[in-house]
């Protein structure tokens, strides 16, 4: 795991050897200072020449200097390896994400992948700094301080013989009890975030209902379970302060106490001032850098389970990839579904779809019509390869989807779905999604077929006119014209379009296909729709139920021919299109 993640060090190699190297030096000069020190207070109390003192306290400033800068230059440089690795890591989980499938996506949950990329990177961030820095500098010096303090005291050493196993122990176990809290924490963050996510995404439905109060309390449980858990870590992390304050005060009163009786006692031949004054800073040093240990254990266990999750999707082989020696170029949109069954998961006890036997000619419009969840849009997911057929196999331009590079094949099958999705920023550049190299030119002819460049002039900034996060400063119909547009700039050889006029009205829709055959005519096209009218002049309509195509054939046929079909168009017909 550790060697995973270290892999997003990188160019911060340097910084981070140069905070290892600073801080050994800062240890190193820190526990020299109360050495030093020691032997200036005796050279004081003994009547040593002024001029000795004065290079001894020169020494004793310079030390304190060096000892300062290298700790200052270890923070920078510790700054910038902790940070630079953050935004590494980050960057690696993103385009990791990037190569996921839809299965991929539903095994994390989206809400999770958030935490993730955020909470528990900002956890590893913070260990990371403590591992270069803390964790480096602390064993340091509790080693030096622990020689320095036996070669000072002698006899008065064995105040830490008593001390340091109290406080090692004793932070042991405060460490192993708070340790299970802090992991279910991060587990409840990903409840949080998907109940915000779920929130601010539907945000429209909450205040349509007036059901805040209900998010609000249902947001509080969620906010109220974590807040609990830390508290309770941090409580159990809090008898650190008393322990430490206990060992500490402790070692100060076995100094000076035992200390002034030696010194007293044997005329400061066995024990002086100064190395009382030496013993009281080393063991202060000492029971900090334990402290600091035991704050470093809890940091790391706390984001031990950071850096399980993040090396999850580190590790995760994307369920779908371009084969070797994969194919570059998609010839024609004819499409073949030849014996396909699908399910989205392995564990899913029923198919989406079954045995499917399709054959779609390059250039054709075809229509699929069928009521809610018989398969309709899973159909059309395995065209560009969202999924794989569990059994059988699908065939775009004569060659299986799993042949083609992947991005080859998505660039060729461009999907306008009913929930479209605008991007921040200019309605140009969500356009240019379609297209990046598209001209300003194409751009307004692709939303004249679209029948979107008549209100886009309506705003003041026209397309200029900046996209709120969502769309959300758009109609749903305007919304769905947009995203047409941005599909046909893609000039690509298979259109699906996936009940992704429902919110225009017919005249609108007839419109828009009528440019379909002007502006892309060998082009496939694909209509997922609720109502006849939007299918009705297809070349070949689709009728499903239950995830099985059961009729296929023009409209005149399937009237005929197709029960379901000459009802739902006798009830629209008759009935009135509800959609209108």
């Amino acid at each position: 795991m550790l060697k995973r993640l270290l892999q997003s060090v990188r160019e911060f190699k340097l910084p981070t050897i140069l905070t290892l190297i600073f801080i050994t030096l800062e240890a190193v000069i820190e526990t020299s200072l109360p050495f030093t020190t020691a032997n200036l207070v005796n050279m004081i109390k003994n009547g040593t020449e002024m001029s000795e003192v004065l290079k001894l306290g020169v020494v004793l400033v310079i030390l304190a200097v060096a000892s300062l800068s290298c700790g200052g230059i270890a923070a920078i440089t510790c700054s910038k390896a902790a940070s630079g690795f953050a935004r590494n890591l980050r960057h690696d989980l993103f385009s990791k994400v990037q190569t996921y499938s839809f299965e991929n996506i539903d095994k994390f949950s989206s809400s999770s992948l958030v935490t993730r990329m955020t909470t528990d990177i900002a956890h590893v961030q913070m260990s990371y700094m403590m591992i270069i820095r803390t964790a480096i500098r602390s064993p340091l010096m509790l080693i030096f301080s622990t020689v320095m303090a036996y070669v000072m005291g002698g006899s008065l050493a064995a105040a830490f013989v008593v001390v340091i196993p109290i406080l090692a122990v004793g932070l042991l176990l405060v460490s192993r009890k708070a340790m299970p809290a802090f992991r279910r924490v991060f587990r409840k963050y990903d409840r949080l975030n998907e109940s915000i996510e779920e929130n601010v995404r539907a945000m429209r439905v909450v205040k349509g209902f007036s059901r805040e109060e209900y998010e609000k309390v249902k947001f509080g449980k969620a906010s109220d379970d974590i807040a609990k858990e830390f508290t309770f870590a941090e409580r159990i992390v809090a008898l650190n302060t008393p322990l430490m304050n206990f060992c500490m005060y402790f070692n100060m009163l076995f100094i000076l106490l035992i200390g002034s009786y030696l010194a007293v006692r044997s005329g400061g031949v066995s024990v002086d001032v100064g190395q009382i004054s030496a013993m009281l800073t080393y063991g202060m040093l000492i029971l900090m850098s334990l402290m600091m240990l035991s704050m470093i254990y809890v940091m790391l266990t706390m984001s031990a389970e950071s850096m399980k999750r993040i090396t999850e999707v580190l590790r995760e082989p994307p369920s779908l990839s371009s084969p070797e020696n994969a194919v570059y170029e998609v010839k024609d949109g004819s499409i073949r579904f030849e014996n396909v069954n699908f399910k989205y998961s392995a564990k899913a006890k029923h198919y989406a779809l079954s045995d499917i036997n399709l054959i779609i000619p390059s250039g054709a419009t075809v229509g699929i019509l069928g009521g809610t969840g018989v398969g309709k849009s899973s159909l059309t997911q395995l065209i560009p390869r969202l999924y794989d057929a569990t059994d059988g196999a699908v065939y775009v331009g004569g060659v299986d989807v799993r042949e083609y590079d992947l991005s080859v094949l998505r660039k060729a099958v461009a999907m306008v779905l009913q929930k479209n999705l605008l991007f921040s920023g200019t309605i140009s550049e969500n356009l240019r999604w379609g297209n990046p190299d598209a001209t300003d030119a194409e751009i307004v002819e692709a939303c004249r077929l679209a029948c979107a460049d008549e209100f886009i002039r309506s705003f003041p900034d026209g397309y200029d006119t900046k996209i709120e996060q969502g769309g959300t400063n758009v109609s749903g119909g305007q919304k769905q014209r947009l995203c047409i547009a941005r599909a046909l700039l893609a000039h690509p050889k298979i259109l699906v379009l996936d009940d992704s006029t429902s919110a225009v009205d017919t005249k609108t829709d007839a419109m828009i296909r009528a440019a379909f055959e002007e502006y892309i005519p060998s082009t496939t096209k694909i209509i997922i729709a609720q109502r006849v009218a939007s299918v009705q002049h297809a070349d070949m309509i689709v009728v499903m139920d239950g995830g099985k195509i059961v009729d296929v054939g023009t409209h005149e046929e399937l009237l005929h021919s197709s029960e379901i079909y000459r009802e739902v168009s006798e009830q629209q017909s008759g009935g009135g299109d509800e959609n209108e």
